[in-house]
C-alpha cells in the first residue's frame, strides 16, 4: 500500500492507459495494419481508404484517392459504402482512435475485411508517403 501512495501518479497513468487499451478492444477496433501492409493492399487489391476525420482535418491533407466520411456521419453513409463490402477497407484518422470506432461500425454492418491504419495519417505522412489536398 505504501508503494501505491508514494507512486500515485504512476498508478493513475497505468490505470488510464489500461482503460484506453481495453476500450479499443471493446469498440471492435478492426485489425491494425502497418503503413507497408496498407500500401500493399492499396496497390495489389485496390483497397478502399476511408478517412473518418473531420472536414477541416481532411482538407488540410489526406491519402490520395481516399474517401471522406466523418466518423459522426458514418452510420448515415453506410449504404454508399455497401459496394465495398467485399474489398479490403483501410480506415484512417489522425492517430487511430476514431478509426478504431469506425472499424467496429463497419464490421457490425457486415464489412468482411476492415483494417485500422496504425498511427493514422500522421504515420502515413511521416513515412514520406503522398498526401493531397485535392478531392
Amino acid at each position: 500500500m505504501d508503494f501505491v501512495q508514494q507512486n500515485m501518479m504512476w498508478v493513475i497513468a497505468a490505470a488510464v492507459s489500461g482503460a484506453m487499451l481495453l476500450s479499443s478492444f471493446i469498440r471492435g477496433g478492426g485489425k491494425g495494419i502497418s503503413i507497408p501492409e496498407a500500401t500493399l493492399l492499396i496497390n495489389r487489391e485496390d483497397a478502399l481508404v476511408l478517412d473518418v476525420r473531420e472536414t477541416s482535418e481532411w482538407s488540410s491533407g489526406h491519402i490520395p484517392n481516399a474517401r471522406h466520411v466523418a466518423l459522426g456521419q458514418l452510420a448515415k453513409h453506410l449504404s454508399e459504402l455497401e459496394k465495398f463490402k467485399d474489398k479490403p477497407v483501410i480506415v484512417c484518422c489522425a492517430s487511430g482512435n476514431r478509426s478504431s470506432t469506425a472499424c467496429g461500425t463497419l464490421q457490425r454492418a457486415g464489412f468482411a475485411r476492415v483494417f485500422n491504419l496504425s498511427g493514422g495519417i500522421g504515420a502515413w505522412s511521416g513515412a514520406g508517403l503522398p498526401v493531397t489536398t485535392k478531392g
